[in-house]
C-alpha cells in the first residue's frame, strides 16, 4: 500500500511538471491567498498591540480626568471685551474626590502651561508641568542625571526644576545642566535633574490628547500655584483674552482593578454635581483596554475573511485547471481503465495532483508571510530615505507600527490551503473516475 501511494505521488508530480507554467500559476494563486492571511493578521495584530500598549501605559487601575475648554457658545462674555473664563478641574474638586471616594489609593494633580524657557541667550518654547514626585512613576519617566522632584521641593515651594531630554539638549548642548539656573518668565529655577528620552503617547479617544514629553520642564505644583497662578492672559491690540484653570489633569489610582469601573462612575457623578458646563473629560484606561481587545477580535475576523477570499479564489483556480486537465487526459484515463485501473486509482491520482499544488502553494505562502516584518521595515526605510518629507506626513500607524506574525495564523492558513485544494480538486477527480472507459478511448 505505501508503494502504491508513492507511485501515485510520483505520477502526479510528473504530470504537473509536464505543464510547468500552468502549475506555477495555480500555485501562485494559493501562495497569494496564504501569504495574505499571514500578512493581514500580522498587520492587524501590530496595530492592535500598539493601541493596547498605549492604553496599558496609562495604567489599568488609573482614572484620568482632563480639563476641557468649553465651546465658544457656552462661554459667557462680559461687556464688549472677553472676560477671564474659568473652567476645568479645580483644587476643590481634587480635595473633594480624595476625601469622599474611599477606593482612591493615590491622586496626582497636574497643571500644564505653555511657556518660554531661557539660558544664556538660548530660548525655547515648551510645556511647563507643575506636578508632584509621583508624576515620573505614573508616566514611566526615568531619571538620566540628578534626581526628580521631591516632597520637600513641593512642600517648601522651592524654585527647583527637572528638564526633559529634549529641553536639556537644546538649552545645554555643551555643558551639564545640573546645578544651573534657567529662566522661566521673570524667575530663575535651579536644575536638579534631567530625564531620559520618552516616546510620545498617541491620542486616545477624544478625551486624552497625544503627549510629547521631551520638551517639558517639571516644577513642584505648589511652586507653580504660588509663582505663576491660575490665570493665563493673552494680550492683543486693544483687548485681552484670558482663562483661569487650576488643574489641567488629575490622575486617580484605584486600590483594586475590580473597583475601577465603580469608582469611575462615582467620580463622574461627583463632578457632574459641581460643573454646569462640560469642561472636563474622564478617561478610564480599563474600559478602553476592554474595548481594544474586543476591537482586536473583530479586526482579526474581518482581516481573516478578506484573506480567505483570496484562498477561495485560488481554490477555484485549482478546480478550473484540473477540469481542463481531465478533458485533455481523457484518452489517458481510458487507457489506464482498460489496463485494469480502478475508479479509486483514477480519483487518487487527480486528488494527489491537487493536494500537491495546494501543499506547494501553502508552504511557499507561509514563507512569504514570514517576510512581512522585514519587508515592511525595508520598504519603510527606503521611503524614509527617498522622500523624508512625505514620510513624516504619513499617519503614525504607517510610520511606527511593526507587524507581528500571529503564530496560529501559519498552521491555519496552511491547513485552509490544503483543505481548499482537496475540496476543489475532489469534483474533477470524481468526474475523471466516472468516465466510461470505451468512450474515453474513443476521445480524440
Amino acid at each position: 500500500m505505501p508503494f502504491l501511494w508513492l507511485r501515485t505521488w510520483r505520477l502526479g508530480v510528473k504530470s504537473l511538471l509536464l505543464h510547468p507554467l500552468r502549475s506555477l500559476l495555480t500555485v501562485l494563486g494559493i501562495f497569494i491567498g496564504v501569504a495574505s492571511v499571514v500578512w493581514l493578521l500580522a498587520i492587524g495584530e501590530g496595530i492592535s498591540r500598539k493601541t493596547q500598549e498605549q492604553i496599558e501605559g496609562l495604567g489599568a487601575t488609573n482614572i484620568i480626568i482632563r480639563s476641557i475648554k468649553p465651546s465658544e457658545e457656552s462661554i459667557e462674555n462680559v461687556g464688549s471685551s472677553r472676560s477671564i473664563v474659568p473652567y476645568g478641574i479645580t483644587r476643590a474638586d481634587f480635595d473633594r474626590l480624595i476625601t469622599t471616594v474611599p477606593t482612591i489609593d493615590r491622586a496626582l494633580p497636574i497643571r500644564e502651561v505653555r511657556y518660554r524657557f531661557g539660558y544664556l541667550g538660548r530660548n525655547i518654547e515648551g510645556r511647563l508641568v507643575g506636578c508632584t514626585p509621583e508624576y515620573a512613576e505614573v508616566n514611566q519617566l526615568e531619571v538620566d542625571r540628578g534626581r526628580f522632584l521631591s516632597d520637600t521641593d513641593d512642600h517648601k515651594k522651592w524654585n527647583h526644576c527637572v528638564l526633559a531630554a529634549g529641553t536639556a539638549e537644546k538649552l545645554f548642548p555643551f555643558e551639564n545642566p545640573i546645578g544651573r539656573a534657567i529662566r522661566i518668565e521673570q524667575a530663575f529655577y535651579l536644575v536638579v535633574g534631567v530625564m531620559k528620552e520618552r516616546t510620545p503617547t498617541a491620542g486616545i479617544g477624544g478625551s486624552l490628547t497625544a503627549q510629547e514629553f521631551n520638551n517639558d520642564v517639571y516644577i513642584p505644583i505648589r511652586t507653580l500655584w504660588s509663582r505663576i497662578g491660575d490665570i493665563i492672559v493673552t494680550r492683543r491690540t486693544g483687548s485681552f483674552e484670558g482663562e483661569m484653570i487650576e488643574l489641567s489633569q488629575v490622575t486617580l489610582r484605584v486600590d483594586k482593578v475590580e473597583n475601577v469601573l465603580k469608582t469611575a462612575a462615582l467620580v463622574k457623578e461627583t463632578l457632574k454635581l459641581h460643573h454646569r458646563k462640560q469642561d472636563y473629560a474622564v478617561t478610564v484606561p480599563l474600559e478602553l483596554l476592554k474595548q481594544a481587545k474586543t476591537t482586536r477580535l473583530m479586526f482579526i475576523v474581518f482581516m481573516g475573511l478578506i484573506a480567505a477570499i483570496s484562498l477561495v479564489v485560488g481554490g477555484i483556480g485549482i478546480m478550473n485547471i484540473m477540469l481542463a486537465t481531465v478533458t485533455e487526459r481523457t484518452r489517458e484515463i481510458g487507457i489506464r481503465r482498460a489496463l485494469g485501473a480502478k475508479r479509486g486509482d483514477i480519483t487518487r491520482q487527480f486528488l494527489v495532483e491537487t493536494v500537491a499544488l495546494s501543499v506547494v502553494g501553502g508552504a511557499t505562502g507561509v514563507l512569504g508571510g514570514l517576510t512581512c516584518r522585514p519587508l515592511i521595515g525595508a520598504l519603510r526605510g527606503a521611503m524614509q530615505r527617498a522622500a523624508p518629507d512625505v514620510f513624516e506626513q504619513l499617519p503614525e500607524v504607517i510610520r511606527e507600527v511593526t507587524p507581528i506574525v500571529v503564530p496560529w495564523s501559519i498552521p491555519l492558513a496552511f491547513g485552509i490551503s490544503v483543505t481548499i485544494g482537496v475540496i476543489f480538486g475532489l469534483y474533477p477527480a470524481i468526474r475523471a473516475a466516472a468516465m466510461d472507459p470505451i468512450e474515453a478511448l474513443r476521445h480524440e
